[in-house]
């Protein structure tokens, strides 16, 4: 009797849904209308207006606890999804959350957290020792050595509190989040999360996901040659003669590139906290922001020329951009596509966008635990400490249902990344697709 006064909606009718003001999802075949909750978000309002008017189960899953469920029901419409199924991939997927949230793993965080913060304060230590109370250029760069590393580490404190909670509480986890970022690395933790949300809704959607957005330097795709328009920065991505300059040489210069990307996080983190954006506790995070450019210009003032505080901050940038390779190898010479994320394919299109690191487990320190992206693709929430542990079940599932499970070595993972990129170059090289030409473009490729 039950069953005969529900009321439901198809589909197509759900898709109509998909706009701020007017933004519905179906979650287990229950319809919300989430339009109140965008402004809110505590992940930001782009991953709602990237799966609006669909059926997001698995997604919603994956990135909430139990008492966000509680507050979903404030928004349903009395709405159901006619014809809601579940595939046998999504079956499976569900019953590994509910069974590592059996075993409580999602609750147990370990020591990682204690033990990085240690091994950071040991790093900053020795890294203003060497600037404050030694001489010598040598040791003057390996200083500037260990503070890249300090970022690098900093950064896998910030991702965790970005993700999970680290700390006893969501308050400690927060400044936990802005100490990391903020105030050591110089990284908003509100842009990051704003932009790695994101990326883990449309991995490796070339119109989605920012993480594969970066012309005019790097372009793992020749589909974004047409111009793209990025859903995510809310502009077109155009691939002029400038861009085709830069892409065609990318295999040579990405290295170089990623070493100064930090520079660009400098200024995304700015321009967020800076302009009209809804950014939480954003107070707390310019004040975070201000701590860091004191005491880094200050610490680099204290060497004893100019060359060597060149030679400092260079040190710095070039160290931590390792991390960007890293996060770059986890993606760039996987699967993309053109398109709207979709919520009924979830778990394989987080498997098939992305690329574990083999590496021995006295490694993980130095990859932060991500070198298990497959598995932090599909359990977000899950502490990194667990992720080694939980790798033969995914690996197993994806076999069951037929599914890439992508896996290399880091020097492996390295060449496939440049085999990608090279690849791409050439095709940007191709000058029987003309495009309109610039005084660099023709100065620099004209022969005779």
């Amino acid at each position: 009797m039950a069953n005969a006064i529900k009321k439901y909606i198809t589909a197509e009718e759900l898709k109509k849904h998909d706009k701020a003001g007017d933004l519905w999802i179906s979650i287990q075949g229950k319809i919300y209308d989430v339009s109140d909750w965008l402004k809110d978000h505590p992940g930001g309002n782009f991953p709602l207006l990237s799966l609006a008017g669909q059926e997001v189960t698995d997604a919603f899953v994956a990135f909430h606890s139990g008492t966000t469920w509680k507050l979903l029901e404030k928004f349903f419409t009395g709405y159901y999804l006619k014809d809601y199924s579940v595939s046998e991939v999504s079956k499976d997927y569900r019953k590994l959350v509910f069974e590592f949230n059996k075993m409580g793993l999602f609750d147990k965080k370990g020591h990682i957290v204690l033990v990085t913060v240690l091994f950071i304060a040991m790093l900053f230590g020795m890294s203003v020792y060497g600037v404050l109370f030694c001489e010598g250029v040598l040791v003057h760069l390996l200083a500037g050595g260990l503070m890249g590393f300090v970022w690098i580490q900093s950064g896998w404190i910030g991702h965790d509190a970005g993700h999970y909670i680290v700390m006893p509480d969501a308050r400690l986890n927060k400044l936990m989040g802005i100490v990391a970022a903020n105030c050591l690395s110089g990284i908003s933790i509100g842009w990051w999360k704003w932009n790695h949300n994101a990326h883990h809704i449309a991995c490796n959607s070339l119109d989605y996901d920012p993480d594969l957005q970066y012309i005019p330097f790097l372009v793992v795709s020749s589909k974004l040659f047409s111009s793209l328009t990025s859903h995510f920065y809310e502009k077109k991505l155009t691939f002029d003669s400038l861009s085709r300059f830069f892409v065609s040489h990318q295999h040579w210069t990405f290295y170089p590139v990623m070493c100064m990307a930090r520079v660009n996080m400098f200024v995304q983190s700015l321009i967020m906290l800076l302009t009209k954006r809804n950014v939480f506790y954003r107070s707390q995070e310019l004040l975070g922001l201000v701590v860091f450019w004191i005491w880094y210009p200050l610490l680099v003032s204290c060497l004893p020329n100019w060359g060597e505080r060149v030679m400092f901050v260079v040190a710095s940038l070039s160290v931590t951009g390792m991390q960007q390779v890293q996060f770059s190898l986890n993606h760039f010479s996987s699967s993309v596509y053109v398109g709207q994320p979709k919520g009924n394919d979830w778990f394989e299109k987080q498997t098939c966008g992305t690329l574990d690191i083999s590496c021995p487990s006295w490694m993980d320190w130095f990859h932060g635990g991500l070198q298990f992206q497959v598995e932090h693709h599909l359990f977000p929430k899950l502490p990194r400490c667990h992720l080694r542990k939980i790798s033969p079940f995914v690996m197993e599932l994806c076999k069951k249902h037929n599914l890439s499970y992508n896996c290399a070595s880091f020097s492996e993972a390295n060449n496939m990344t440049l085999r990608t990129l090279r690849d791409t170059a050439l095709q940007a090289r191709d000058l029987t697709k003309p495009l309109p030409k610039n005084l660099v473009w023709e100065a620099l490729n004209t022969h005779g």
